[in-house]
């Protein structure tokens, strides 16, 4: 069992009395200073968040285009990039003031700045790129229009992308209509490879999809097997902007199945035979089973198969034959993936486990704390990050994976309103809460990532995540 306690309770109070003095002293200068500069817009009250330009000029044309693609911009939005992404680091470690009580929100994002004021990208297309505007101290929120834009947004904020070392090997494109494709192709975030997921649609890179493959600028590594981007299933019909390789994952059949298949086999040439194995469902009306899926795959590498309701596909079964020794586990309850499945899937590999809940929000749960061995991301104690995306949004969950991978690693939890927190959620919230005793410096931190744009999660919801994700002062 974990002891629900923080792991500094134990430690003595410090006692700091000749500190204080020194910082009565630094206050009236640092008020004089406030006084004279304008309030800025953080201090204001929290609201809903206005739409920007952008989406009030094309609303009947999704994704939303940005306006320019010249160098100038794309080096400012790089730009951009990492100062939001400063921004998150600072509230995620807990290197920030954290009030005992309350939270604060935070309506407005960072500002840029530069010796000449035409270096910096516009508001539109920031945010067409979905680039994290919105934060708390304990949340950051990438909220694009679309899952094409926040998966533009999410590529760019794992890899900043200013230097070499900051640039990923490979990129992975999937169309955009193949949701459950790309929860499949998110292990292929999964170190070695770390391939980072963007979206094509209608066998045409977005402008936003297209301008971040050219940021990225993905050149290929012996992890990658020398190739730059990952072309998916309708994926390969689109142009790619890099000059590297663009290899075609079509799979033997058209199908899902053999897709999924296809990118099981090309993680296992790359980087290995799999240590466990993933089964989801495959229906459209399922595929919020499947979401926790994308995470779990980035975050470990462990493939993403796919299955009918009650009969195990062909496809599927020939990748199991390979690996009969590696466990496998089935997302997701007997409604979406029935009984009979698990006794096909039994007479080829030896070990077969279900993990469920009975909705979406409850199925993404019980894979958060899940554990058996080495699977699982067991997270049932503080000091985690957290995804939060829409469980009806099927393009959403895999669009963020590649936070599951980074930074503050985590798993995928869904809400399934705009404006409210399932309940479920919030008492999971509640109980890996953070908390501390005498130093909150010493204390674990939570960070939650908000994907999806007001439509999607609003101000208000992402200010009660916020709440729970807070520390918390614990009396003795």
């Amino acid at each position: 069992m974990i002891p629900k306690r923080p792991i500094n309770r134990d430690v003595p109070p410090t006692e700091e009395p000749e500190a204080r003095p020194e910082k009565k002293e630094e206050k009236p200068a640092e008020a004089k200073a406030s006084a004279e500069k304008p309030k800025a817009p953080a201090e204001k009250p929290p609201t809903a968040k206005p739409k920007a330009p952008a989406e009030e000029e094309s609303p009947a044309k999704p994704p939303r285009q940005p306006k320019s693609q010249t160098p100038k911009l794309l080096a400012g939005l790089v730009a951009l990039a990492v100062v939001f992404i400063v921004v998150a680091i600072v509230f995620a470690s807990g290197g920030g003031d954290k009030s005992e009580g309350g939270s604060e929100v935070t309506t407005s994002a960072p500002s840029t700045s530069s010796d000449s004021g035409d270096e910096n990208p516009s508001p539109q297309v920031a945010e067409a790129l979905a680039f994290p505007a919105f934060a708390t101290n304990n949340t950051t929120r990438i909220g694009g229009p679309d899952p094409v834009a926040n998966a533009a947004g999410v590529a760019l904020a794992v890899f900043p992308s200013t230097s070499a070392a900051q640039q990923p090997a490979a990129v992975a494109v999937v169309d955009v209509s193949e949701p459950a494709e790309a929860i499949a192709a998110a292990v292929l975030m999964a170190p070695p490879i770390r391939a980072p997921l963007l979206f094509s649609q209608e066998e045409a890179l977005p402008t936003v999809s297209a301008e971040a493959l050219t940021a990225l600028n993905p050149q290929g590594s012996k992890a990658t097997g020398g190739t730059s981007v990952f072309a998916i299933g309708k994926a390969y019909s689109a142009e790619m902007p890099v000059d590297g390789t663009v290899e075609k994952v079509i799979g033997a059949r058209p199908t899902l199945f053999g897709r999924a298949a296809a990118i099981a086999d090309l993680r296992e040439k790359l980087a290995g035979p799999p240590k466990h194995i993933v089964i989801a469902p495959s229906s459209p009306d399922d595929l919020g089973f499947a979401a926790p899926a994308a995470a779990w795959a980035a975050r470990s590498g462990d493939p993403v198969l796919f299955t009918e309701r009650r009969l195990l596909p062909p496809e599927t079964a020939q990748v199991l034959r390979r690996h009969p020794k590696a466990p496998v586990y089935v997302l997701g309850p007997q409604s979406a993936v029935s009984k009979n499945v698990l006794k096909q899937i039994g007479k080829v590999s030896k070990q077969v486990k279900r993990v469920a809940g009975k909705d979406p929000v409850a199925n993404a749960i019980a894979l958060a704390r899940y554990r058996d061995g080495s699977f699982g991301w067991n997270v049932n104690d503080p000091g985690h990050g957290f995804v939060l995306a829409r469980s009806d949004e099927p393009a959403s969950p895999p669009a963020a994976a590649a936070l599951s991978a980074s930074g503050t690693w985590g798993p995928l939890l869904l809400t399934d309103d705009p404006g409210r927190l399932p309940a479920a959620v919030r008492d999971y919230f509640l109980d890996v809460k953070p908390g501390y005793t005498t130093d909150p410096t010493r204390a674990f931190y939570n960070h939650v990532w908000v994907v999806g744009d007001q439509d999607a999660i609003d101000v208000f919801q992402q200010g009660e995540v916020n709440e729970l994700a807070e520390l918390a002062k614990i009396e003795e």
